[in-house]
């Protein structure tokens, strides 16, 4: 099984540039082009948030045309720039929720168990999970403990070290406190998982960056943005800066006859850059 992650879209009604600067439109163009050259092909796709920059409706409009051309299923959960209704509204088979209070949802067609669990607050750039969607997806876990699954979420529940990426909390009681996530509930997420051993990983977007680390003996992956990167600065002090590295989607592969390996994950870029250089030894021979 094949899943294709994309992530952090941020697509701006009438093509506007994000940020003045970046062609977010384009830049998912270009990633339904690479995915839909890759041989073999996913078997789904998952979108893990920030679909828009701003939630309208007319943004939804233009990521639902340029994703016309796929006709791989695709599903979507929502990011802290994005707003439910609209998106349930442009999207309702990649997002199967009508109605209530979250957009979150389980995929069963596949042999990767998916639970896709929604971490906005909308209005705020942190994200949180409250007692009502843990214990939905305590729920879920439990309905099918021997089922290997993986759960998709926007905010990653850990510390990144990226500074201003990490303090999108605006928590009450978190104030600056480095140590805190920018995700409420991340501690009660962790003692959900804890109660359940079928977790194959947990895969996030936000961060605008390929980040994996194993969190309270889970994997957890966070994949990088198809428009632009967040800049790697772990100062203290490091400024909210963004840069232009190559796009890139993430390639999930979970093999049912190797289920010791878990799910394994290659970052695929997106586009034609320089290279591959040379390498040479210490005597400045070529390498072949």
């Amino acid at each position: 099984m094949i899943i294709a992650q994309i992530t952090d879209l941020h697509v701006r009604a009438e093509r506007k540039l994000a940020y003045g600067q970046v062609d977010t439109a384009t830049a998912l163009e270009n990633a339904v082009t690479h995915v839909l050259s890759l041989d073999p092909a996913p078997d789904l796709i998952l979108f893990s948030g920030d679909i828009g920059d701003e939630g309208l409706a007319e943004e939804y409009a233009l990521v639902a045309e340029i994703l016309a051309p796929i006709n791989i299923p695709y599903f979507m959960i929502p990011g802290n720039h994005d707003r439910r209704e609209n998106l349930r509204a442009a999207f309702p088979l990649a997002v199967p929720v009508k109605a209530g209070a979250f957009s979150q949802y389980v995929i069963e067609d596949y042999p990767l168990r998916i639970i896709a669990l929604d971490t906005l607050d909308e209005g705020y750039g942190h994200g949180r999970l409250c007692a009502a969607r843990l214990a939905w997806l305590d729920q879920q876990l439990a309905a099918k403990p021997a089922t290997p699954t993986l759960i998709v979420m926007h905010h990653p529940p850990i510390i990144t070290g990226i500074v201003h990426m990490d303090a999108l909390r605006l928590l009450p009681g978190n104030g600056d406190d480095a140590s805190a996530p920018g995700l409420e509930g991340a501690q009660g997420l962790a003692a959900v998982l804890a109660a359940h051993q079928q977790i194959a990983g947990v895969t996030c977007g936000h961060s605008h960056r390929p980040i994996h680390c194993l969190w309270h003996g889970v994997p957890v992956n966070i994949a990088p943005s198809v428009a632009h990167q967040v800049v790697a600065d772990f100062r203290a002090d490091g400024p909210a800066a963004f840069n232009m590295e190559p796009p890139a989607i993430q390639l999930h592969f979970w093999a049912e006859d190797r289920p010791e390996q878990g799910l394994l994950t290659h970052t695929s870029y997106i586009g034609q850059f320089a290279g591959p250089y040379p390498f040479f030894d210490a005597q400045g021979r070529l390498i072949t």
